[in-house]
């Protein structure tokens, strides 16, 4: 029963069930090289490309296949190597937009049930990234854990936490340390049969060893603590989907030096409800809360019931999507523009009759 280790659900039974009468098969992607997949099959692993009238139609980053995806395969068993047909619906997926300048999403993660934001209690530690992480993982479809790593680097663990639990509302957060042994037993009960959890946190916070200490084997590198600023050398250099001996799925993904979002309006409203909820109270449905009379954000600020920093960062990233909005529409204009030129360059160039 491969596909209810890794993950099926009825969900996708129901997506599938088309392709099946055609006579295709499904797996799901562990692995992601450059055109290339690793992909988990009835026969085993196999090594999967996309078809040529799947690349042809595909116009974004979001129609190829992610790790966690689960996919349509035609198989050719003897030389353990298959052909990706199809992508079947996400249930849920992580995706930030790709570093540096280019308006482009990059997908991280699909099809995954938790979601551990892992940041360490180090020199690491920092509740404005961690807010943006929450942002992205609400607007998912997964649900956020908090795991607060390296509590043995830390004088004063629980006051971090306490400050975190203040950002992230109805978050579970556990402080672990694995080099302590400490807390470990905590995420086993978000790790059982069929649950897929993905890592996601920036570089040097302790992810892979904890896979490790997870996966009871060292599965993965990990790197020593750097010398000078507490923080662990970055490992991990690719996404990748490993089964667990006891029946669950995590994805080890590579540290994020970089997060910028990527079209996660709901995800900030979950993040910031209690500041959402404050504007809901404005006098003017409109409000800036800047000047406006009888604005219920100004008076939470000013009572000191709403900390200051943390509505900067919500203005901050209110912004950066509108931004990205205002972008993407551009791109997407232009590139339909520049579909449509090809038509009519191809219309032209038929011969007349």
């Amino acid at each position: 029963m491969f596909k209810t280790d890794l993950g099926w659900h009825s969900f996708f039974e129901q997506a599938f069930e088309p392709f099946r009468k055609e006579g295709y098969q499904v797996g799901r992607v562990t692995l992601e090289h450059k055109h290339m997949y690793r992909v988990q099959t009835e026969i085993g692993e196999a090594l999967a490309e996309v078809s040529g009238k799947m690349r042809h139609l595909a116009d974004r980053r979001e129609d190829y296949p992610a790790v966690g995806d689960w996919v349509v395969l035609s198989i050719r068993e003897e030389e353990q190597r298959a052909t990706v047909h199809a992508i079947l619906p996400r249930r849920s997926k992580f995706s930030r937009k790709v570093a540096g300048q280019v308006t482009e999403e990059q997908i991280v993660a699909t099809n995954v049930d938790t979601v551990f934001l892992v940041t360490a209690l180090n020199l690491d530690f920092n509740v404005r990234r961690l807010e943006r992480y929450l942002v992205l993982a609400w607007e998912s479809g997964a649900s956020p854990v908090i795991v607060l790593s390296k509590a043995d680097l830390c004088d004063n663990p629980e006051e971090l936490a306490a400050e975190v639990s203040a950002v992230a509302f109805g978050v579970p957060i556990h402080i672990i340390s694995t080099a302590e042994n400490r807390g470990l037993e905590e995420l086993a009960v978000y790790i059982t049969k069929g649950q897929t959890v993905a890592l996601l946190g920036s570089s040097g916070v302790g992810k892979s060893t904890l896979v490790n200490r997870i996966f009871g084997d060292d599965r993965l590198d990990t790197g020593d603590i750097r010398t000078g600023d507490d923080k662990g050398k970055h490992t991990t250099t690719h996404r990748e989907l490993i089964m667990l001996p006891g029946g669950g799925i995590l994805i080890d993904t590579p540290g994020m030096r970089e997060l910028q979002l990527w079209d996660a309006p709901e995800g900030l409203s979950a993040s910031f409800q209690d500041v959402e909820a404050l504007a809901e109270q404005c006098f003017y449905q409109d409000c800036g809360h800047e000047n406006e009379p009888k604005c219920a954000v100004k008076n939470a600020l000013d009572d000191g019931k709403l900390d200051n920093e943390r509505f900067r960062s919500y203005r901050k990233l209110q912004k950066e999507l509108a931004y990205l909005a205002r972008k993407e529409d551009k791109g997407l204009q232009a590139a339909e523009k520049a579909k449509w030129k090809k038509i009519h360059q191809s219309v032209k160039s038929q011969p007349h009759r």
